[in-house]
């Protein structure tokens, strides 16, 4: 009986769905950057684990981290609040004193880049650790690798990088760095799941990597990330710093696992079986999700292989369409060893076009093509470092204080302010199609030809 009217509701949720949001597609009268594409698939995995009365991380996310991490071909995947949570639990594992002499300390200084998303840099000052800025690649809008090594010091212990909207960076040139100099690898693979690098998923290089499930990724759970690793200790200590920062590794709802619960000792200065579940080892966060989050997850990952061939073969649209204009637009290049999967199709406007890279935006937006910049453009120049002040390396600079940079520092990354300046991207997700991407491209010519007639 009561399968029976489990079943009756999830029919019920399915045909409200076809009801409601089925039928045919209807034109777009405004083509966002970035969205979501859900079926009843989604909403009858909610309604299952809504049934369940659970609220928390339970059988549906259990079944989440196995399958994703199955499809990455990682042992450990955990489920976070979102891609910023897991960039902040994968940073924090790092310097977790069970690591000995390689956790990361205050003052150790961690590679990155300021032409991205803050969160990837945000973890390293929030530990007191410094960020070392190198400057991108114009065309993959990734790190350029041939920096790195002059930009290392003895106190350098980390790098922490983003795959740039799904093009990978150099994955070869940098784990070498890291394996000849004893660098902790994080890859941010938020905008990058499913990329491949040498025919193998972007994510699996590092010691850590992260995933972003926003609505607006690869794939989603609404709010939602992971973070994913092949070593067990590390696995271990972000659980930790995830769940409280507690030394149990029991998961919700579940009790003495390790049947050792209340026989531990050497625990800190507490007394000898003091009861393990409450036992903690980091200063630690709550940044689980619910089950919710997980069903919508599940369903979505079995939806990942067609979503990521859509936003190829979209990207592939664009690279074609706008080929044509490429004296005055500069369009995403890719290595011959890389399988991007593109988050969106990066685009710049040449310093010689007759235009400026704000005046394509605007006239797209006014006429109903969403657009979205490279995120913060060039991290050094935002209110975050200008008014807050915090220490920071650029290149193989002396250490200097964020909120005195002057011009002569941001000269030292010209690439990242060219991409401040003159880069911006459009959307390829799965819900659009050859009509919208046919209007996106038309819109850019018909821009393009008049601002060239007007110089002519």
């Amino acid at each position: 009986m009561e399968q029976q009217l489990r079943n009756a509701v999830k029919e019920a949720a399915k045909a409200y769905f076809q009801h409601v949001h089925g039928g045919e597609k209807k034109p777009m009268s405004y083509i966002p950057a970035s969205g979501k594409v859900l079926d009843e698939a989604e909403l009858c995995n909610m309604m299952d684990a809504s049934l369940d009365m659970w609220l928390t991380a339970g059988r549906f996310n259990d079944a989440f981290e196995k399958h994703f991490a199955e499809y990455l071909g990682v042992r450990f995947a955990l489920t976070v609040n979102s891609g910023s949570s897991a960039n902040l639990v994968a940073f924090s594992a790092l310097t977790s004193q069970k690591l000995g002499d390689r956790r990361l300390q205050k003052g150790d200084e961690v590679i990155s880049v300021a032409a991205g998303f803050p969160t990837t840099v945000n973890p390293i000052i929030q530990h007191g650790l410094v960020p070392v800025f190198v400057d991108c690649e114009i065309g993959s809008y990734n790190i350029d690798v041939s920096q790195i090594e002059a930009s290392l010091t003895p106190k350098t212990k980390a790098i922490f990088l983003a795959h740039s909207l799904g093009n990978t960076f150099d994955l070869d040139a940098i784990v070498a760095l890291c394996e000849k100099y004893n660098l902790w690898l994080i890859e941010d693979s938020c905008d990058a799941l499913g990329a491949e690098f040498n025919g193998k998923k972007v994510g699996t290089f590092g010691h850590i990597a992260t995933y972003s499930f926003y609505p607006a990724h690869h794939m989603t759970m609404g709010e939602g990330g992971a973070v994913v690793t092949n070593d067990a200790t590390l696995n271990k200590i972000m659980m930790s710093f995830r769940d409280w920062g507690r030394d149990c590794w029991c998961p919700p709802g579940k009790d003495n696992t390790c049947n050792n619960r209340f026989c531990m000792s050497n625990l800190g200065n507490l007394p000898t079986g003091y009861d393990h579940k409450y036992t903690y080892s980091h200063i630690g966060f709550n940044l689980k999700i619910t089950d919710w989050q997980a069903s919508i997850a599940l369903a979505q990952l079995d939806k990942l292989p067609a979503f990521l061939a859509q936003r190829k073969a979209n990207a592939a649209y664009l690279l074609k369409a706008l080929a044509d204009l490429q004296d005055v637009l500069m369009l995403p290049s890719v290595a011959e060893n890389v399988d991007p999967s593109w988050f969106g199709f990066l685009i710049s406007v040449k310093d010689e076009a007759p235009f400026t890279k704000q005046d394509l935006v605007q006239y797209l937006e006014a006429n109903g093509v969403g657009t979205r910049q490279l995120f913060a453009g060039n991290l050094l120049r935002q209110p975050m470092m200008t008014d807050c002040g915090v220490p920071i390396r650029i290149l193989d600079s002396p250490l200097l204080n964020s909120s005195e940079l002057t011009e002569a520092h941001y000269a030292l990354l010209p690439n990242t302010d060219f991409i401040m300046n003159h880069t911006f991207w459009v959307g390829v997700y799965p819900g659009l199609g050859e009509t919208e991407l046919a209007r996106t491209s038309t819109l850019i010519h018909a821009f393009v030809a008049e601002k060239s007639a007007v110089v002519v």
